[in-house]
């Protein structure tokens, strides 16, 4: 069978694991809060932990906002958001946190899947997705790296 044929219907997907020095509560927090997500993310968050609302991300003064429907909240384990807008390229993606135990510490899977292609934003958002899990261990290890975007510049 010819090989690059046999996956063509798969969409491509952004895959990233990083350990946590801390239990899976304050990771899920990280996550799920405004205040957790302007730790290590973007200073611009409207984030409530409800199932069915829709988190908002602000970059550059907002002239580039994401709008996540926050799809799954399973507490200390898993966090599901699904990308309704404003991003072309990512509407229609699902951002999925898997948080398990592992004795004292904790380890965090981060899977953004359903991208149509990898043109575009899909190299950039793998490289910072890369960068973000490094802040968010940060932020919950106690190190306080302030947001990556300060979501005003």
């Amino acid at each position: 069978m010819d090989t690059s044929t046999a996956r063509k219907t798969d969409m491509p997907e952004i895959c990233h694991r990083i350990e946590i020095k801390a239990p899976p509560a304050k990771v899920y927090y990280a996550l799920i809060a405004a205040p957790g997500l302007k730790g290590w993310w973007t200073g611009d968050v409207v984030a409530e932990p409800k199932v069915g609302s829709i988190a908002e991300f602000g970059f550059s003064n907002r002239s580039t906002l994401f709008r996540m429907k926050i799809a799954e909240l399973k507490p200390m384990q898993r966090v599901v958001w699904e990308c309704v807008g404003d991003v072309d390229e990512w509407t229609g993606t699902r951002i999925i946190w898997e948080i398990s135990a592992q004795g004292d510490a904790s380890e965090l899977r981060l899977t953004h899947s359903g991208w149509r292609s990898k043109d575009g934003w899909y190299g950039t958002c793998d490289l910072t997705w890369g960068e973000l899990m490094y802040r968010l261990r940060d932020y919950v290890e106690g190190k306080d790296p302030g947001p990556y975007f300060s979501g005003t510049a």
